[in-house]
């Protein structure tokens, strides 16, 4: 199956007082269409600027995106205004992304007068088809954000990214800031529009029971770069990065008669300005060596499993 997205050689630096912030870092991967590529990691790895990169609501310094096979990655606005079509986003809190002087309706059907692809009864209609199909009911059409609760606002933030039909969306965290029922219900709905509509998804998140739930293949990322991608199942079922594994021992576990082995990190978390070749996540290794001070790649040591680690062969024992 091709490939919608390919993101080679991503690079996001910020500069800072202290020096450059390595935001994503050398990233590389693609996304098949009509999937879903799953991408987890801490607080502050570089997830969400990972994609806002890729959507360019921010700007890469350096690296390639590629889009159905076209390199987008430096456009001018006009080119950037069809791209936006093609891409969206769902942000992760649904409140503060909606205007707040804006009803329901109005915030649905903004992006379809911005087009200027539609007449005034075609905006109507179209405006209310989705609506519909995102479960959002009539009566509700000239309430305003803060009348509704956190699920009904992600419905009209998903509403509005798939106003013009696009291609790729980038879920930013979307279930995050909603209780778990209500988490249920939207990660469902997007699932089933995927399968409508034929999309295909970037589901951020920190979550990992969600992106199990969601993903046909995985990347964590750790300060800023790739450690480990991999289909969802076999992820799961054989993490090969240390840190990967750290993160998957820390999901709950409902099976009271099998107590799981939790694995503790320790040491400090390496800066992400001007960061020292090697191993990101060496400081807090337990396998750690000086061969974990050269520059670590992504190395393929199962069918379409990558892993970025000196050791991950020993600690296996592939």
């Amino acid at each position: 199956m091709s490939a919608l997205i390919e993101v080679k050689h991503l690079k996001k630096y910020f500069n800072s007082a202290r020096g450059r912030v390595h935001a994503v870092d050398d990233v590389s991967f693609r996304i098949e269409e009509g999937k879903t590529m799953g991408v987890v990691g801490e607080s502050g790895c570089g997830k969400s600027t990972l994609g806002r990169t890729i959507i360019h609501l921010l700007e890469s310094t350096s690296g390639q995106i590629l889009f159905q096979g076209e390199d987008v990655t430096n456009v001018n606005k006009k080119q950037l205004r069809e791209i936006r079509e093609n891409m969206q986003i769902i942000f992760q809190d649904p409140f503060s992304s909606l205007n707040p002087r804006m009803t329901v309706y109005d915030a649905v059907k903004e992006p379809l007068e911005l087009s200027n692809r539609f007449t005034p009864a075609q905006i109507v209609e179209e405006t209310e088809r989705l609506m519909d199909l995102v479960g959002i009911e009539e009566r509700l059409k000239l309430a305003y954000p803060h009348e509704l609760d956190g699920g009904r606002r992600q419905r009209v933030g998903i509403a509005r990214a798939l106003a013009l039909n696009p291609k790729f969306v980038m879920c930013d965290e979307p279930v995050s800031a909603l209780d778990v029922s209500i988490q249920a219900q939207i990660l469902n709905l997007l699932m089933d529009l995927q399968e409508k509509k034929k999309l295909t998804f970037m589901f951020v998140t920190h979550n990992l029971s969600v992106v199990r739930h969601i993903s046909n293949d995985i990347c964590v990322m750790y300060l800023g770069q790739l450690v480990e991608t991999s289909p969802s199942k076999e992820l799961f079922e054989k993490p090969l990065h240390p840190y990967t594994r750290a993160l998957l021992s820390a999901i709950p576990s409902t099976n009271i008669h099998h107590k799981k082995q939790r694995i503790l990190l320790k040491g400090e978390i390496s800066s992400p300005i001007n960061p020292e070749p090697g191993c990101r996540f060496a400081a807090r290794c337990v396998y750690a060596d000086e061969n974990c001070k050269k520059a670590q790649e992504l190395v393929e040591l199962l069918p379409n499993h990558y892993v970025s680690c000196c050791k991950a062969r020993e600690i296996n024992q592939l």
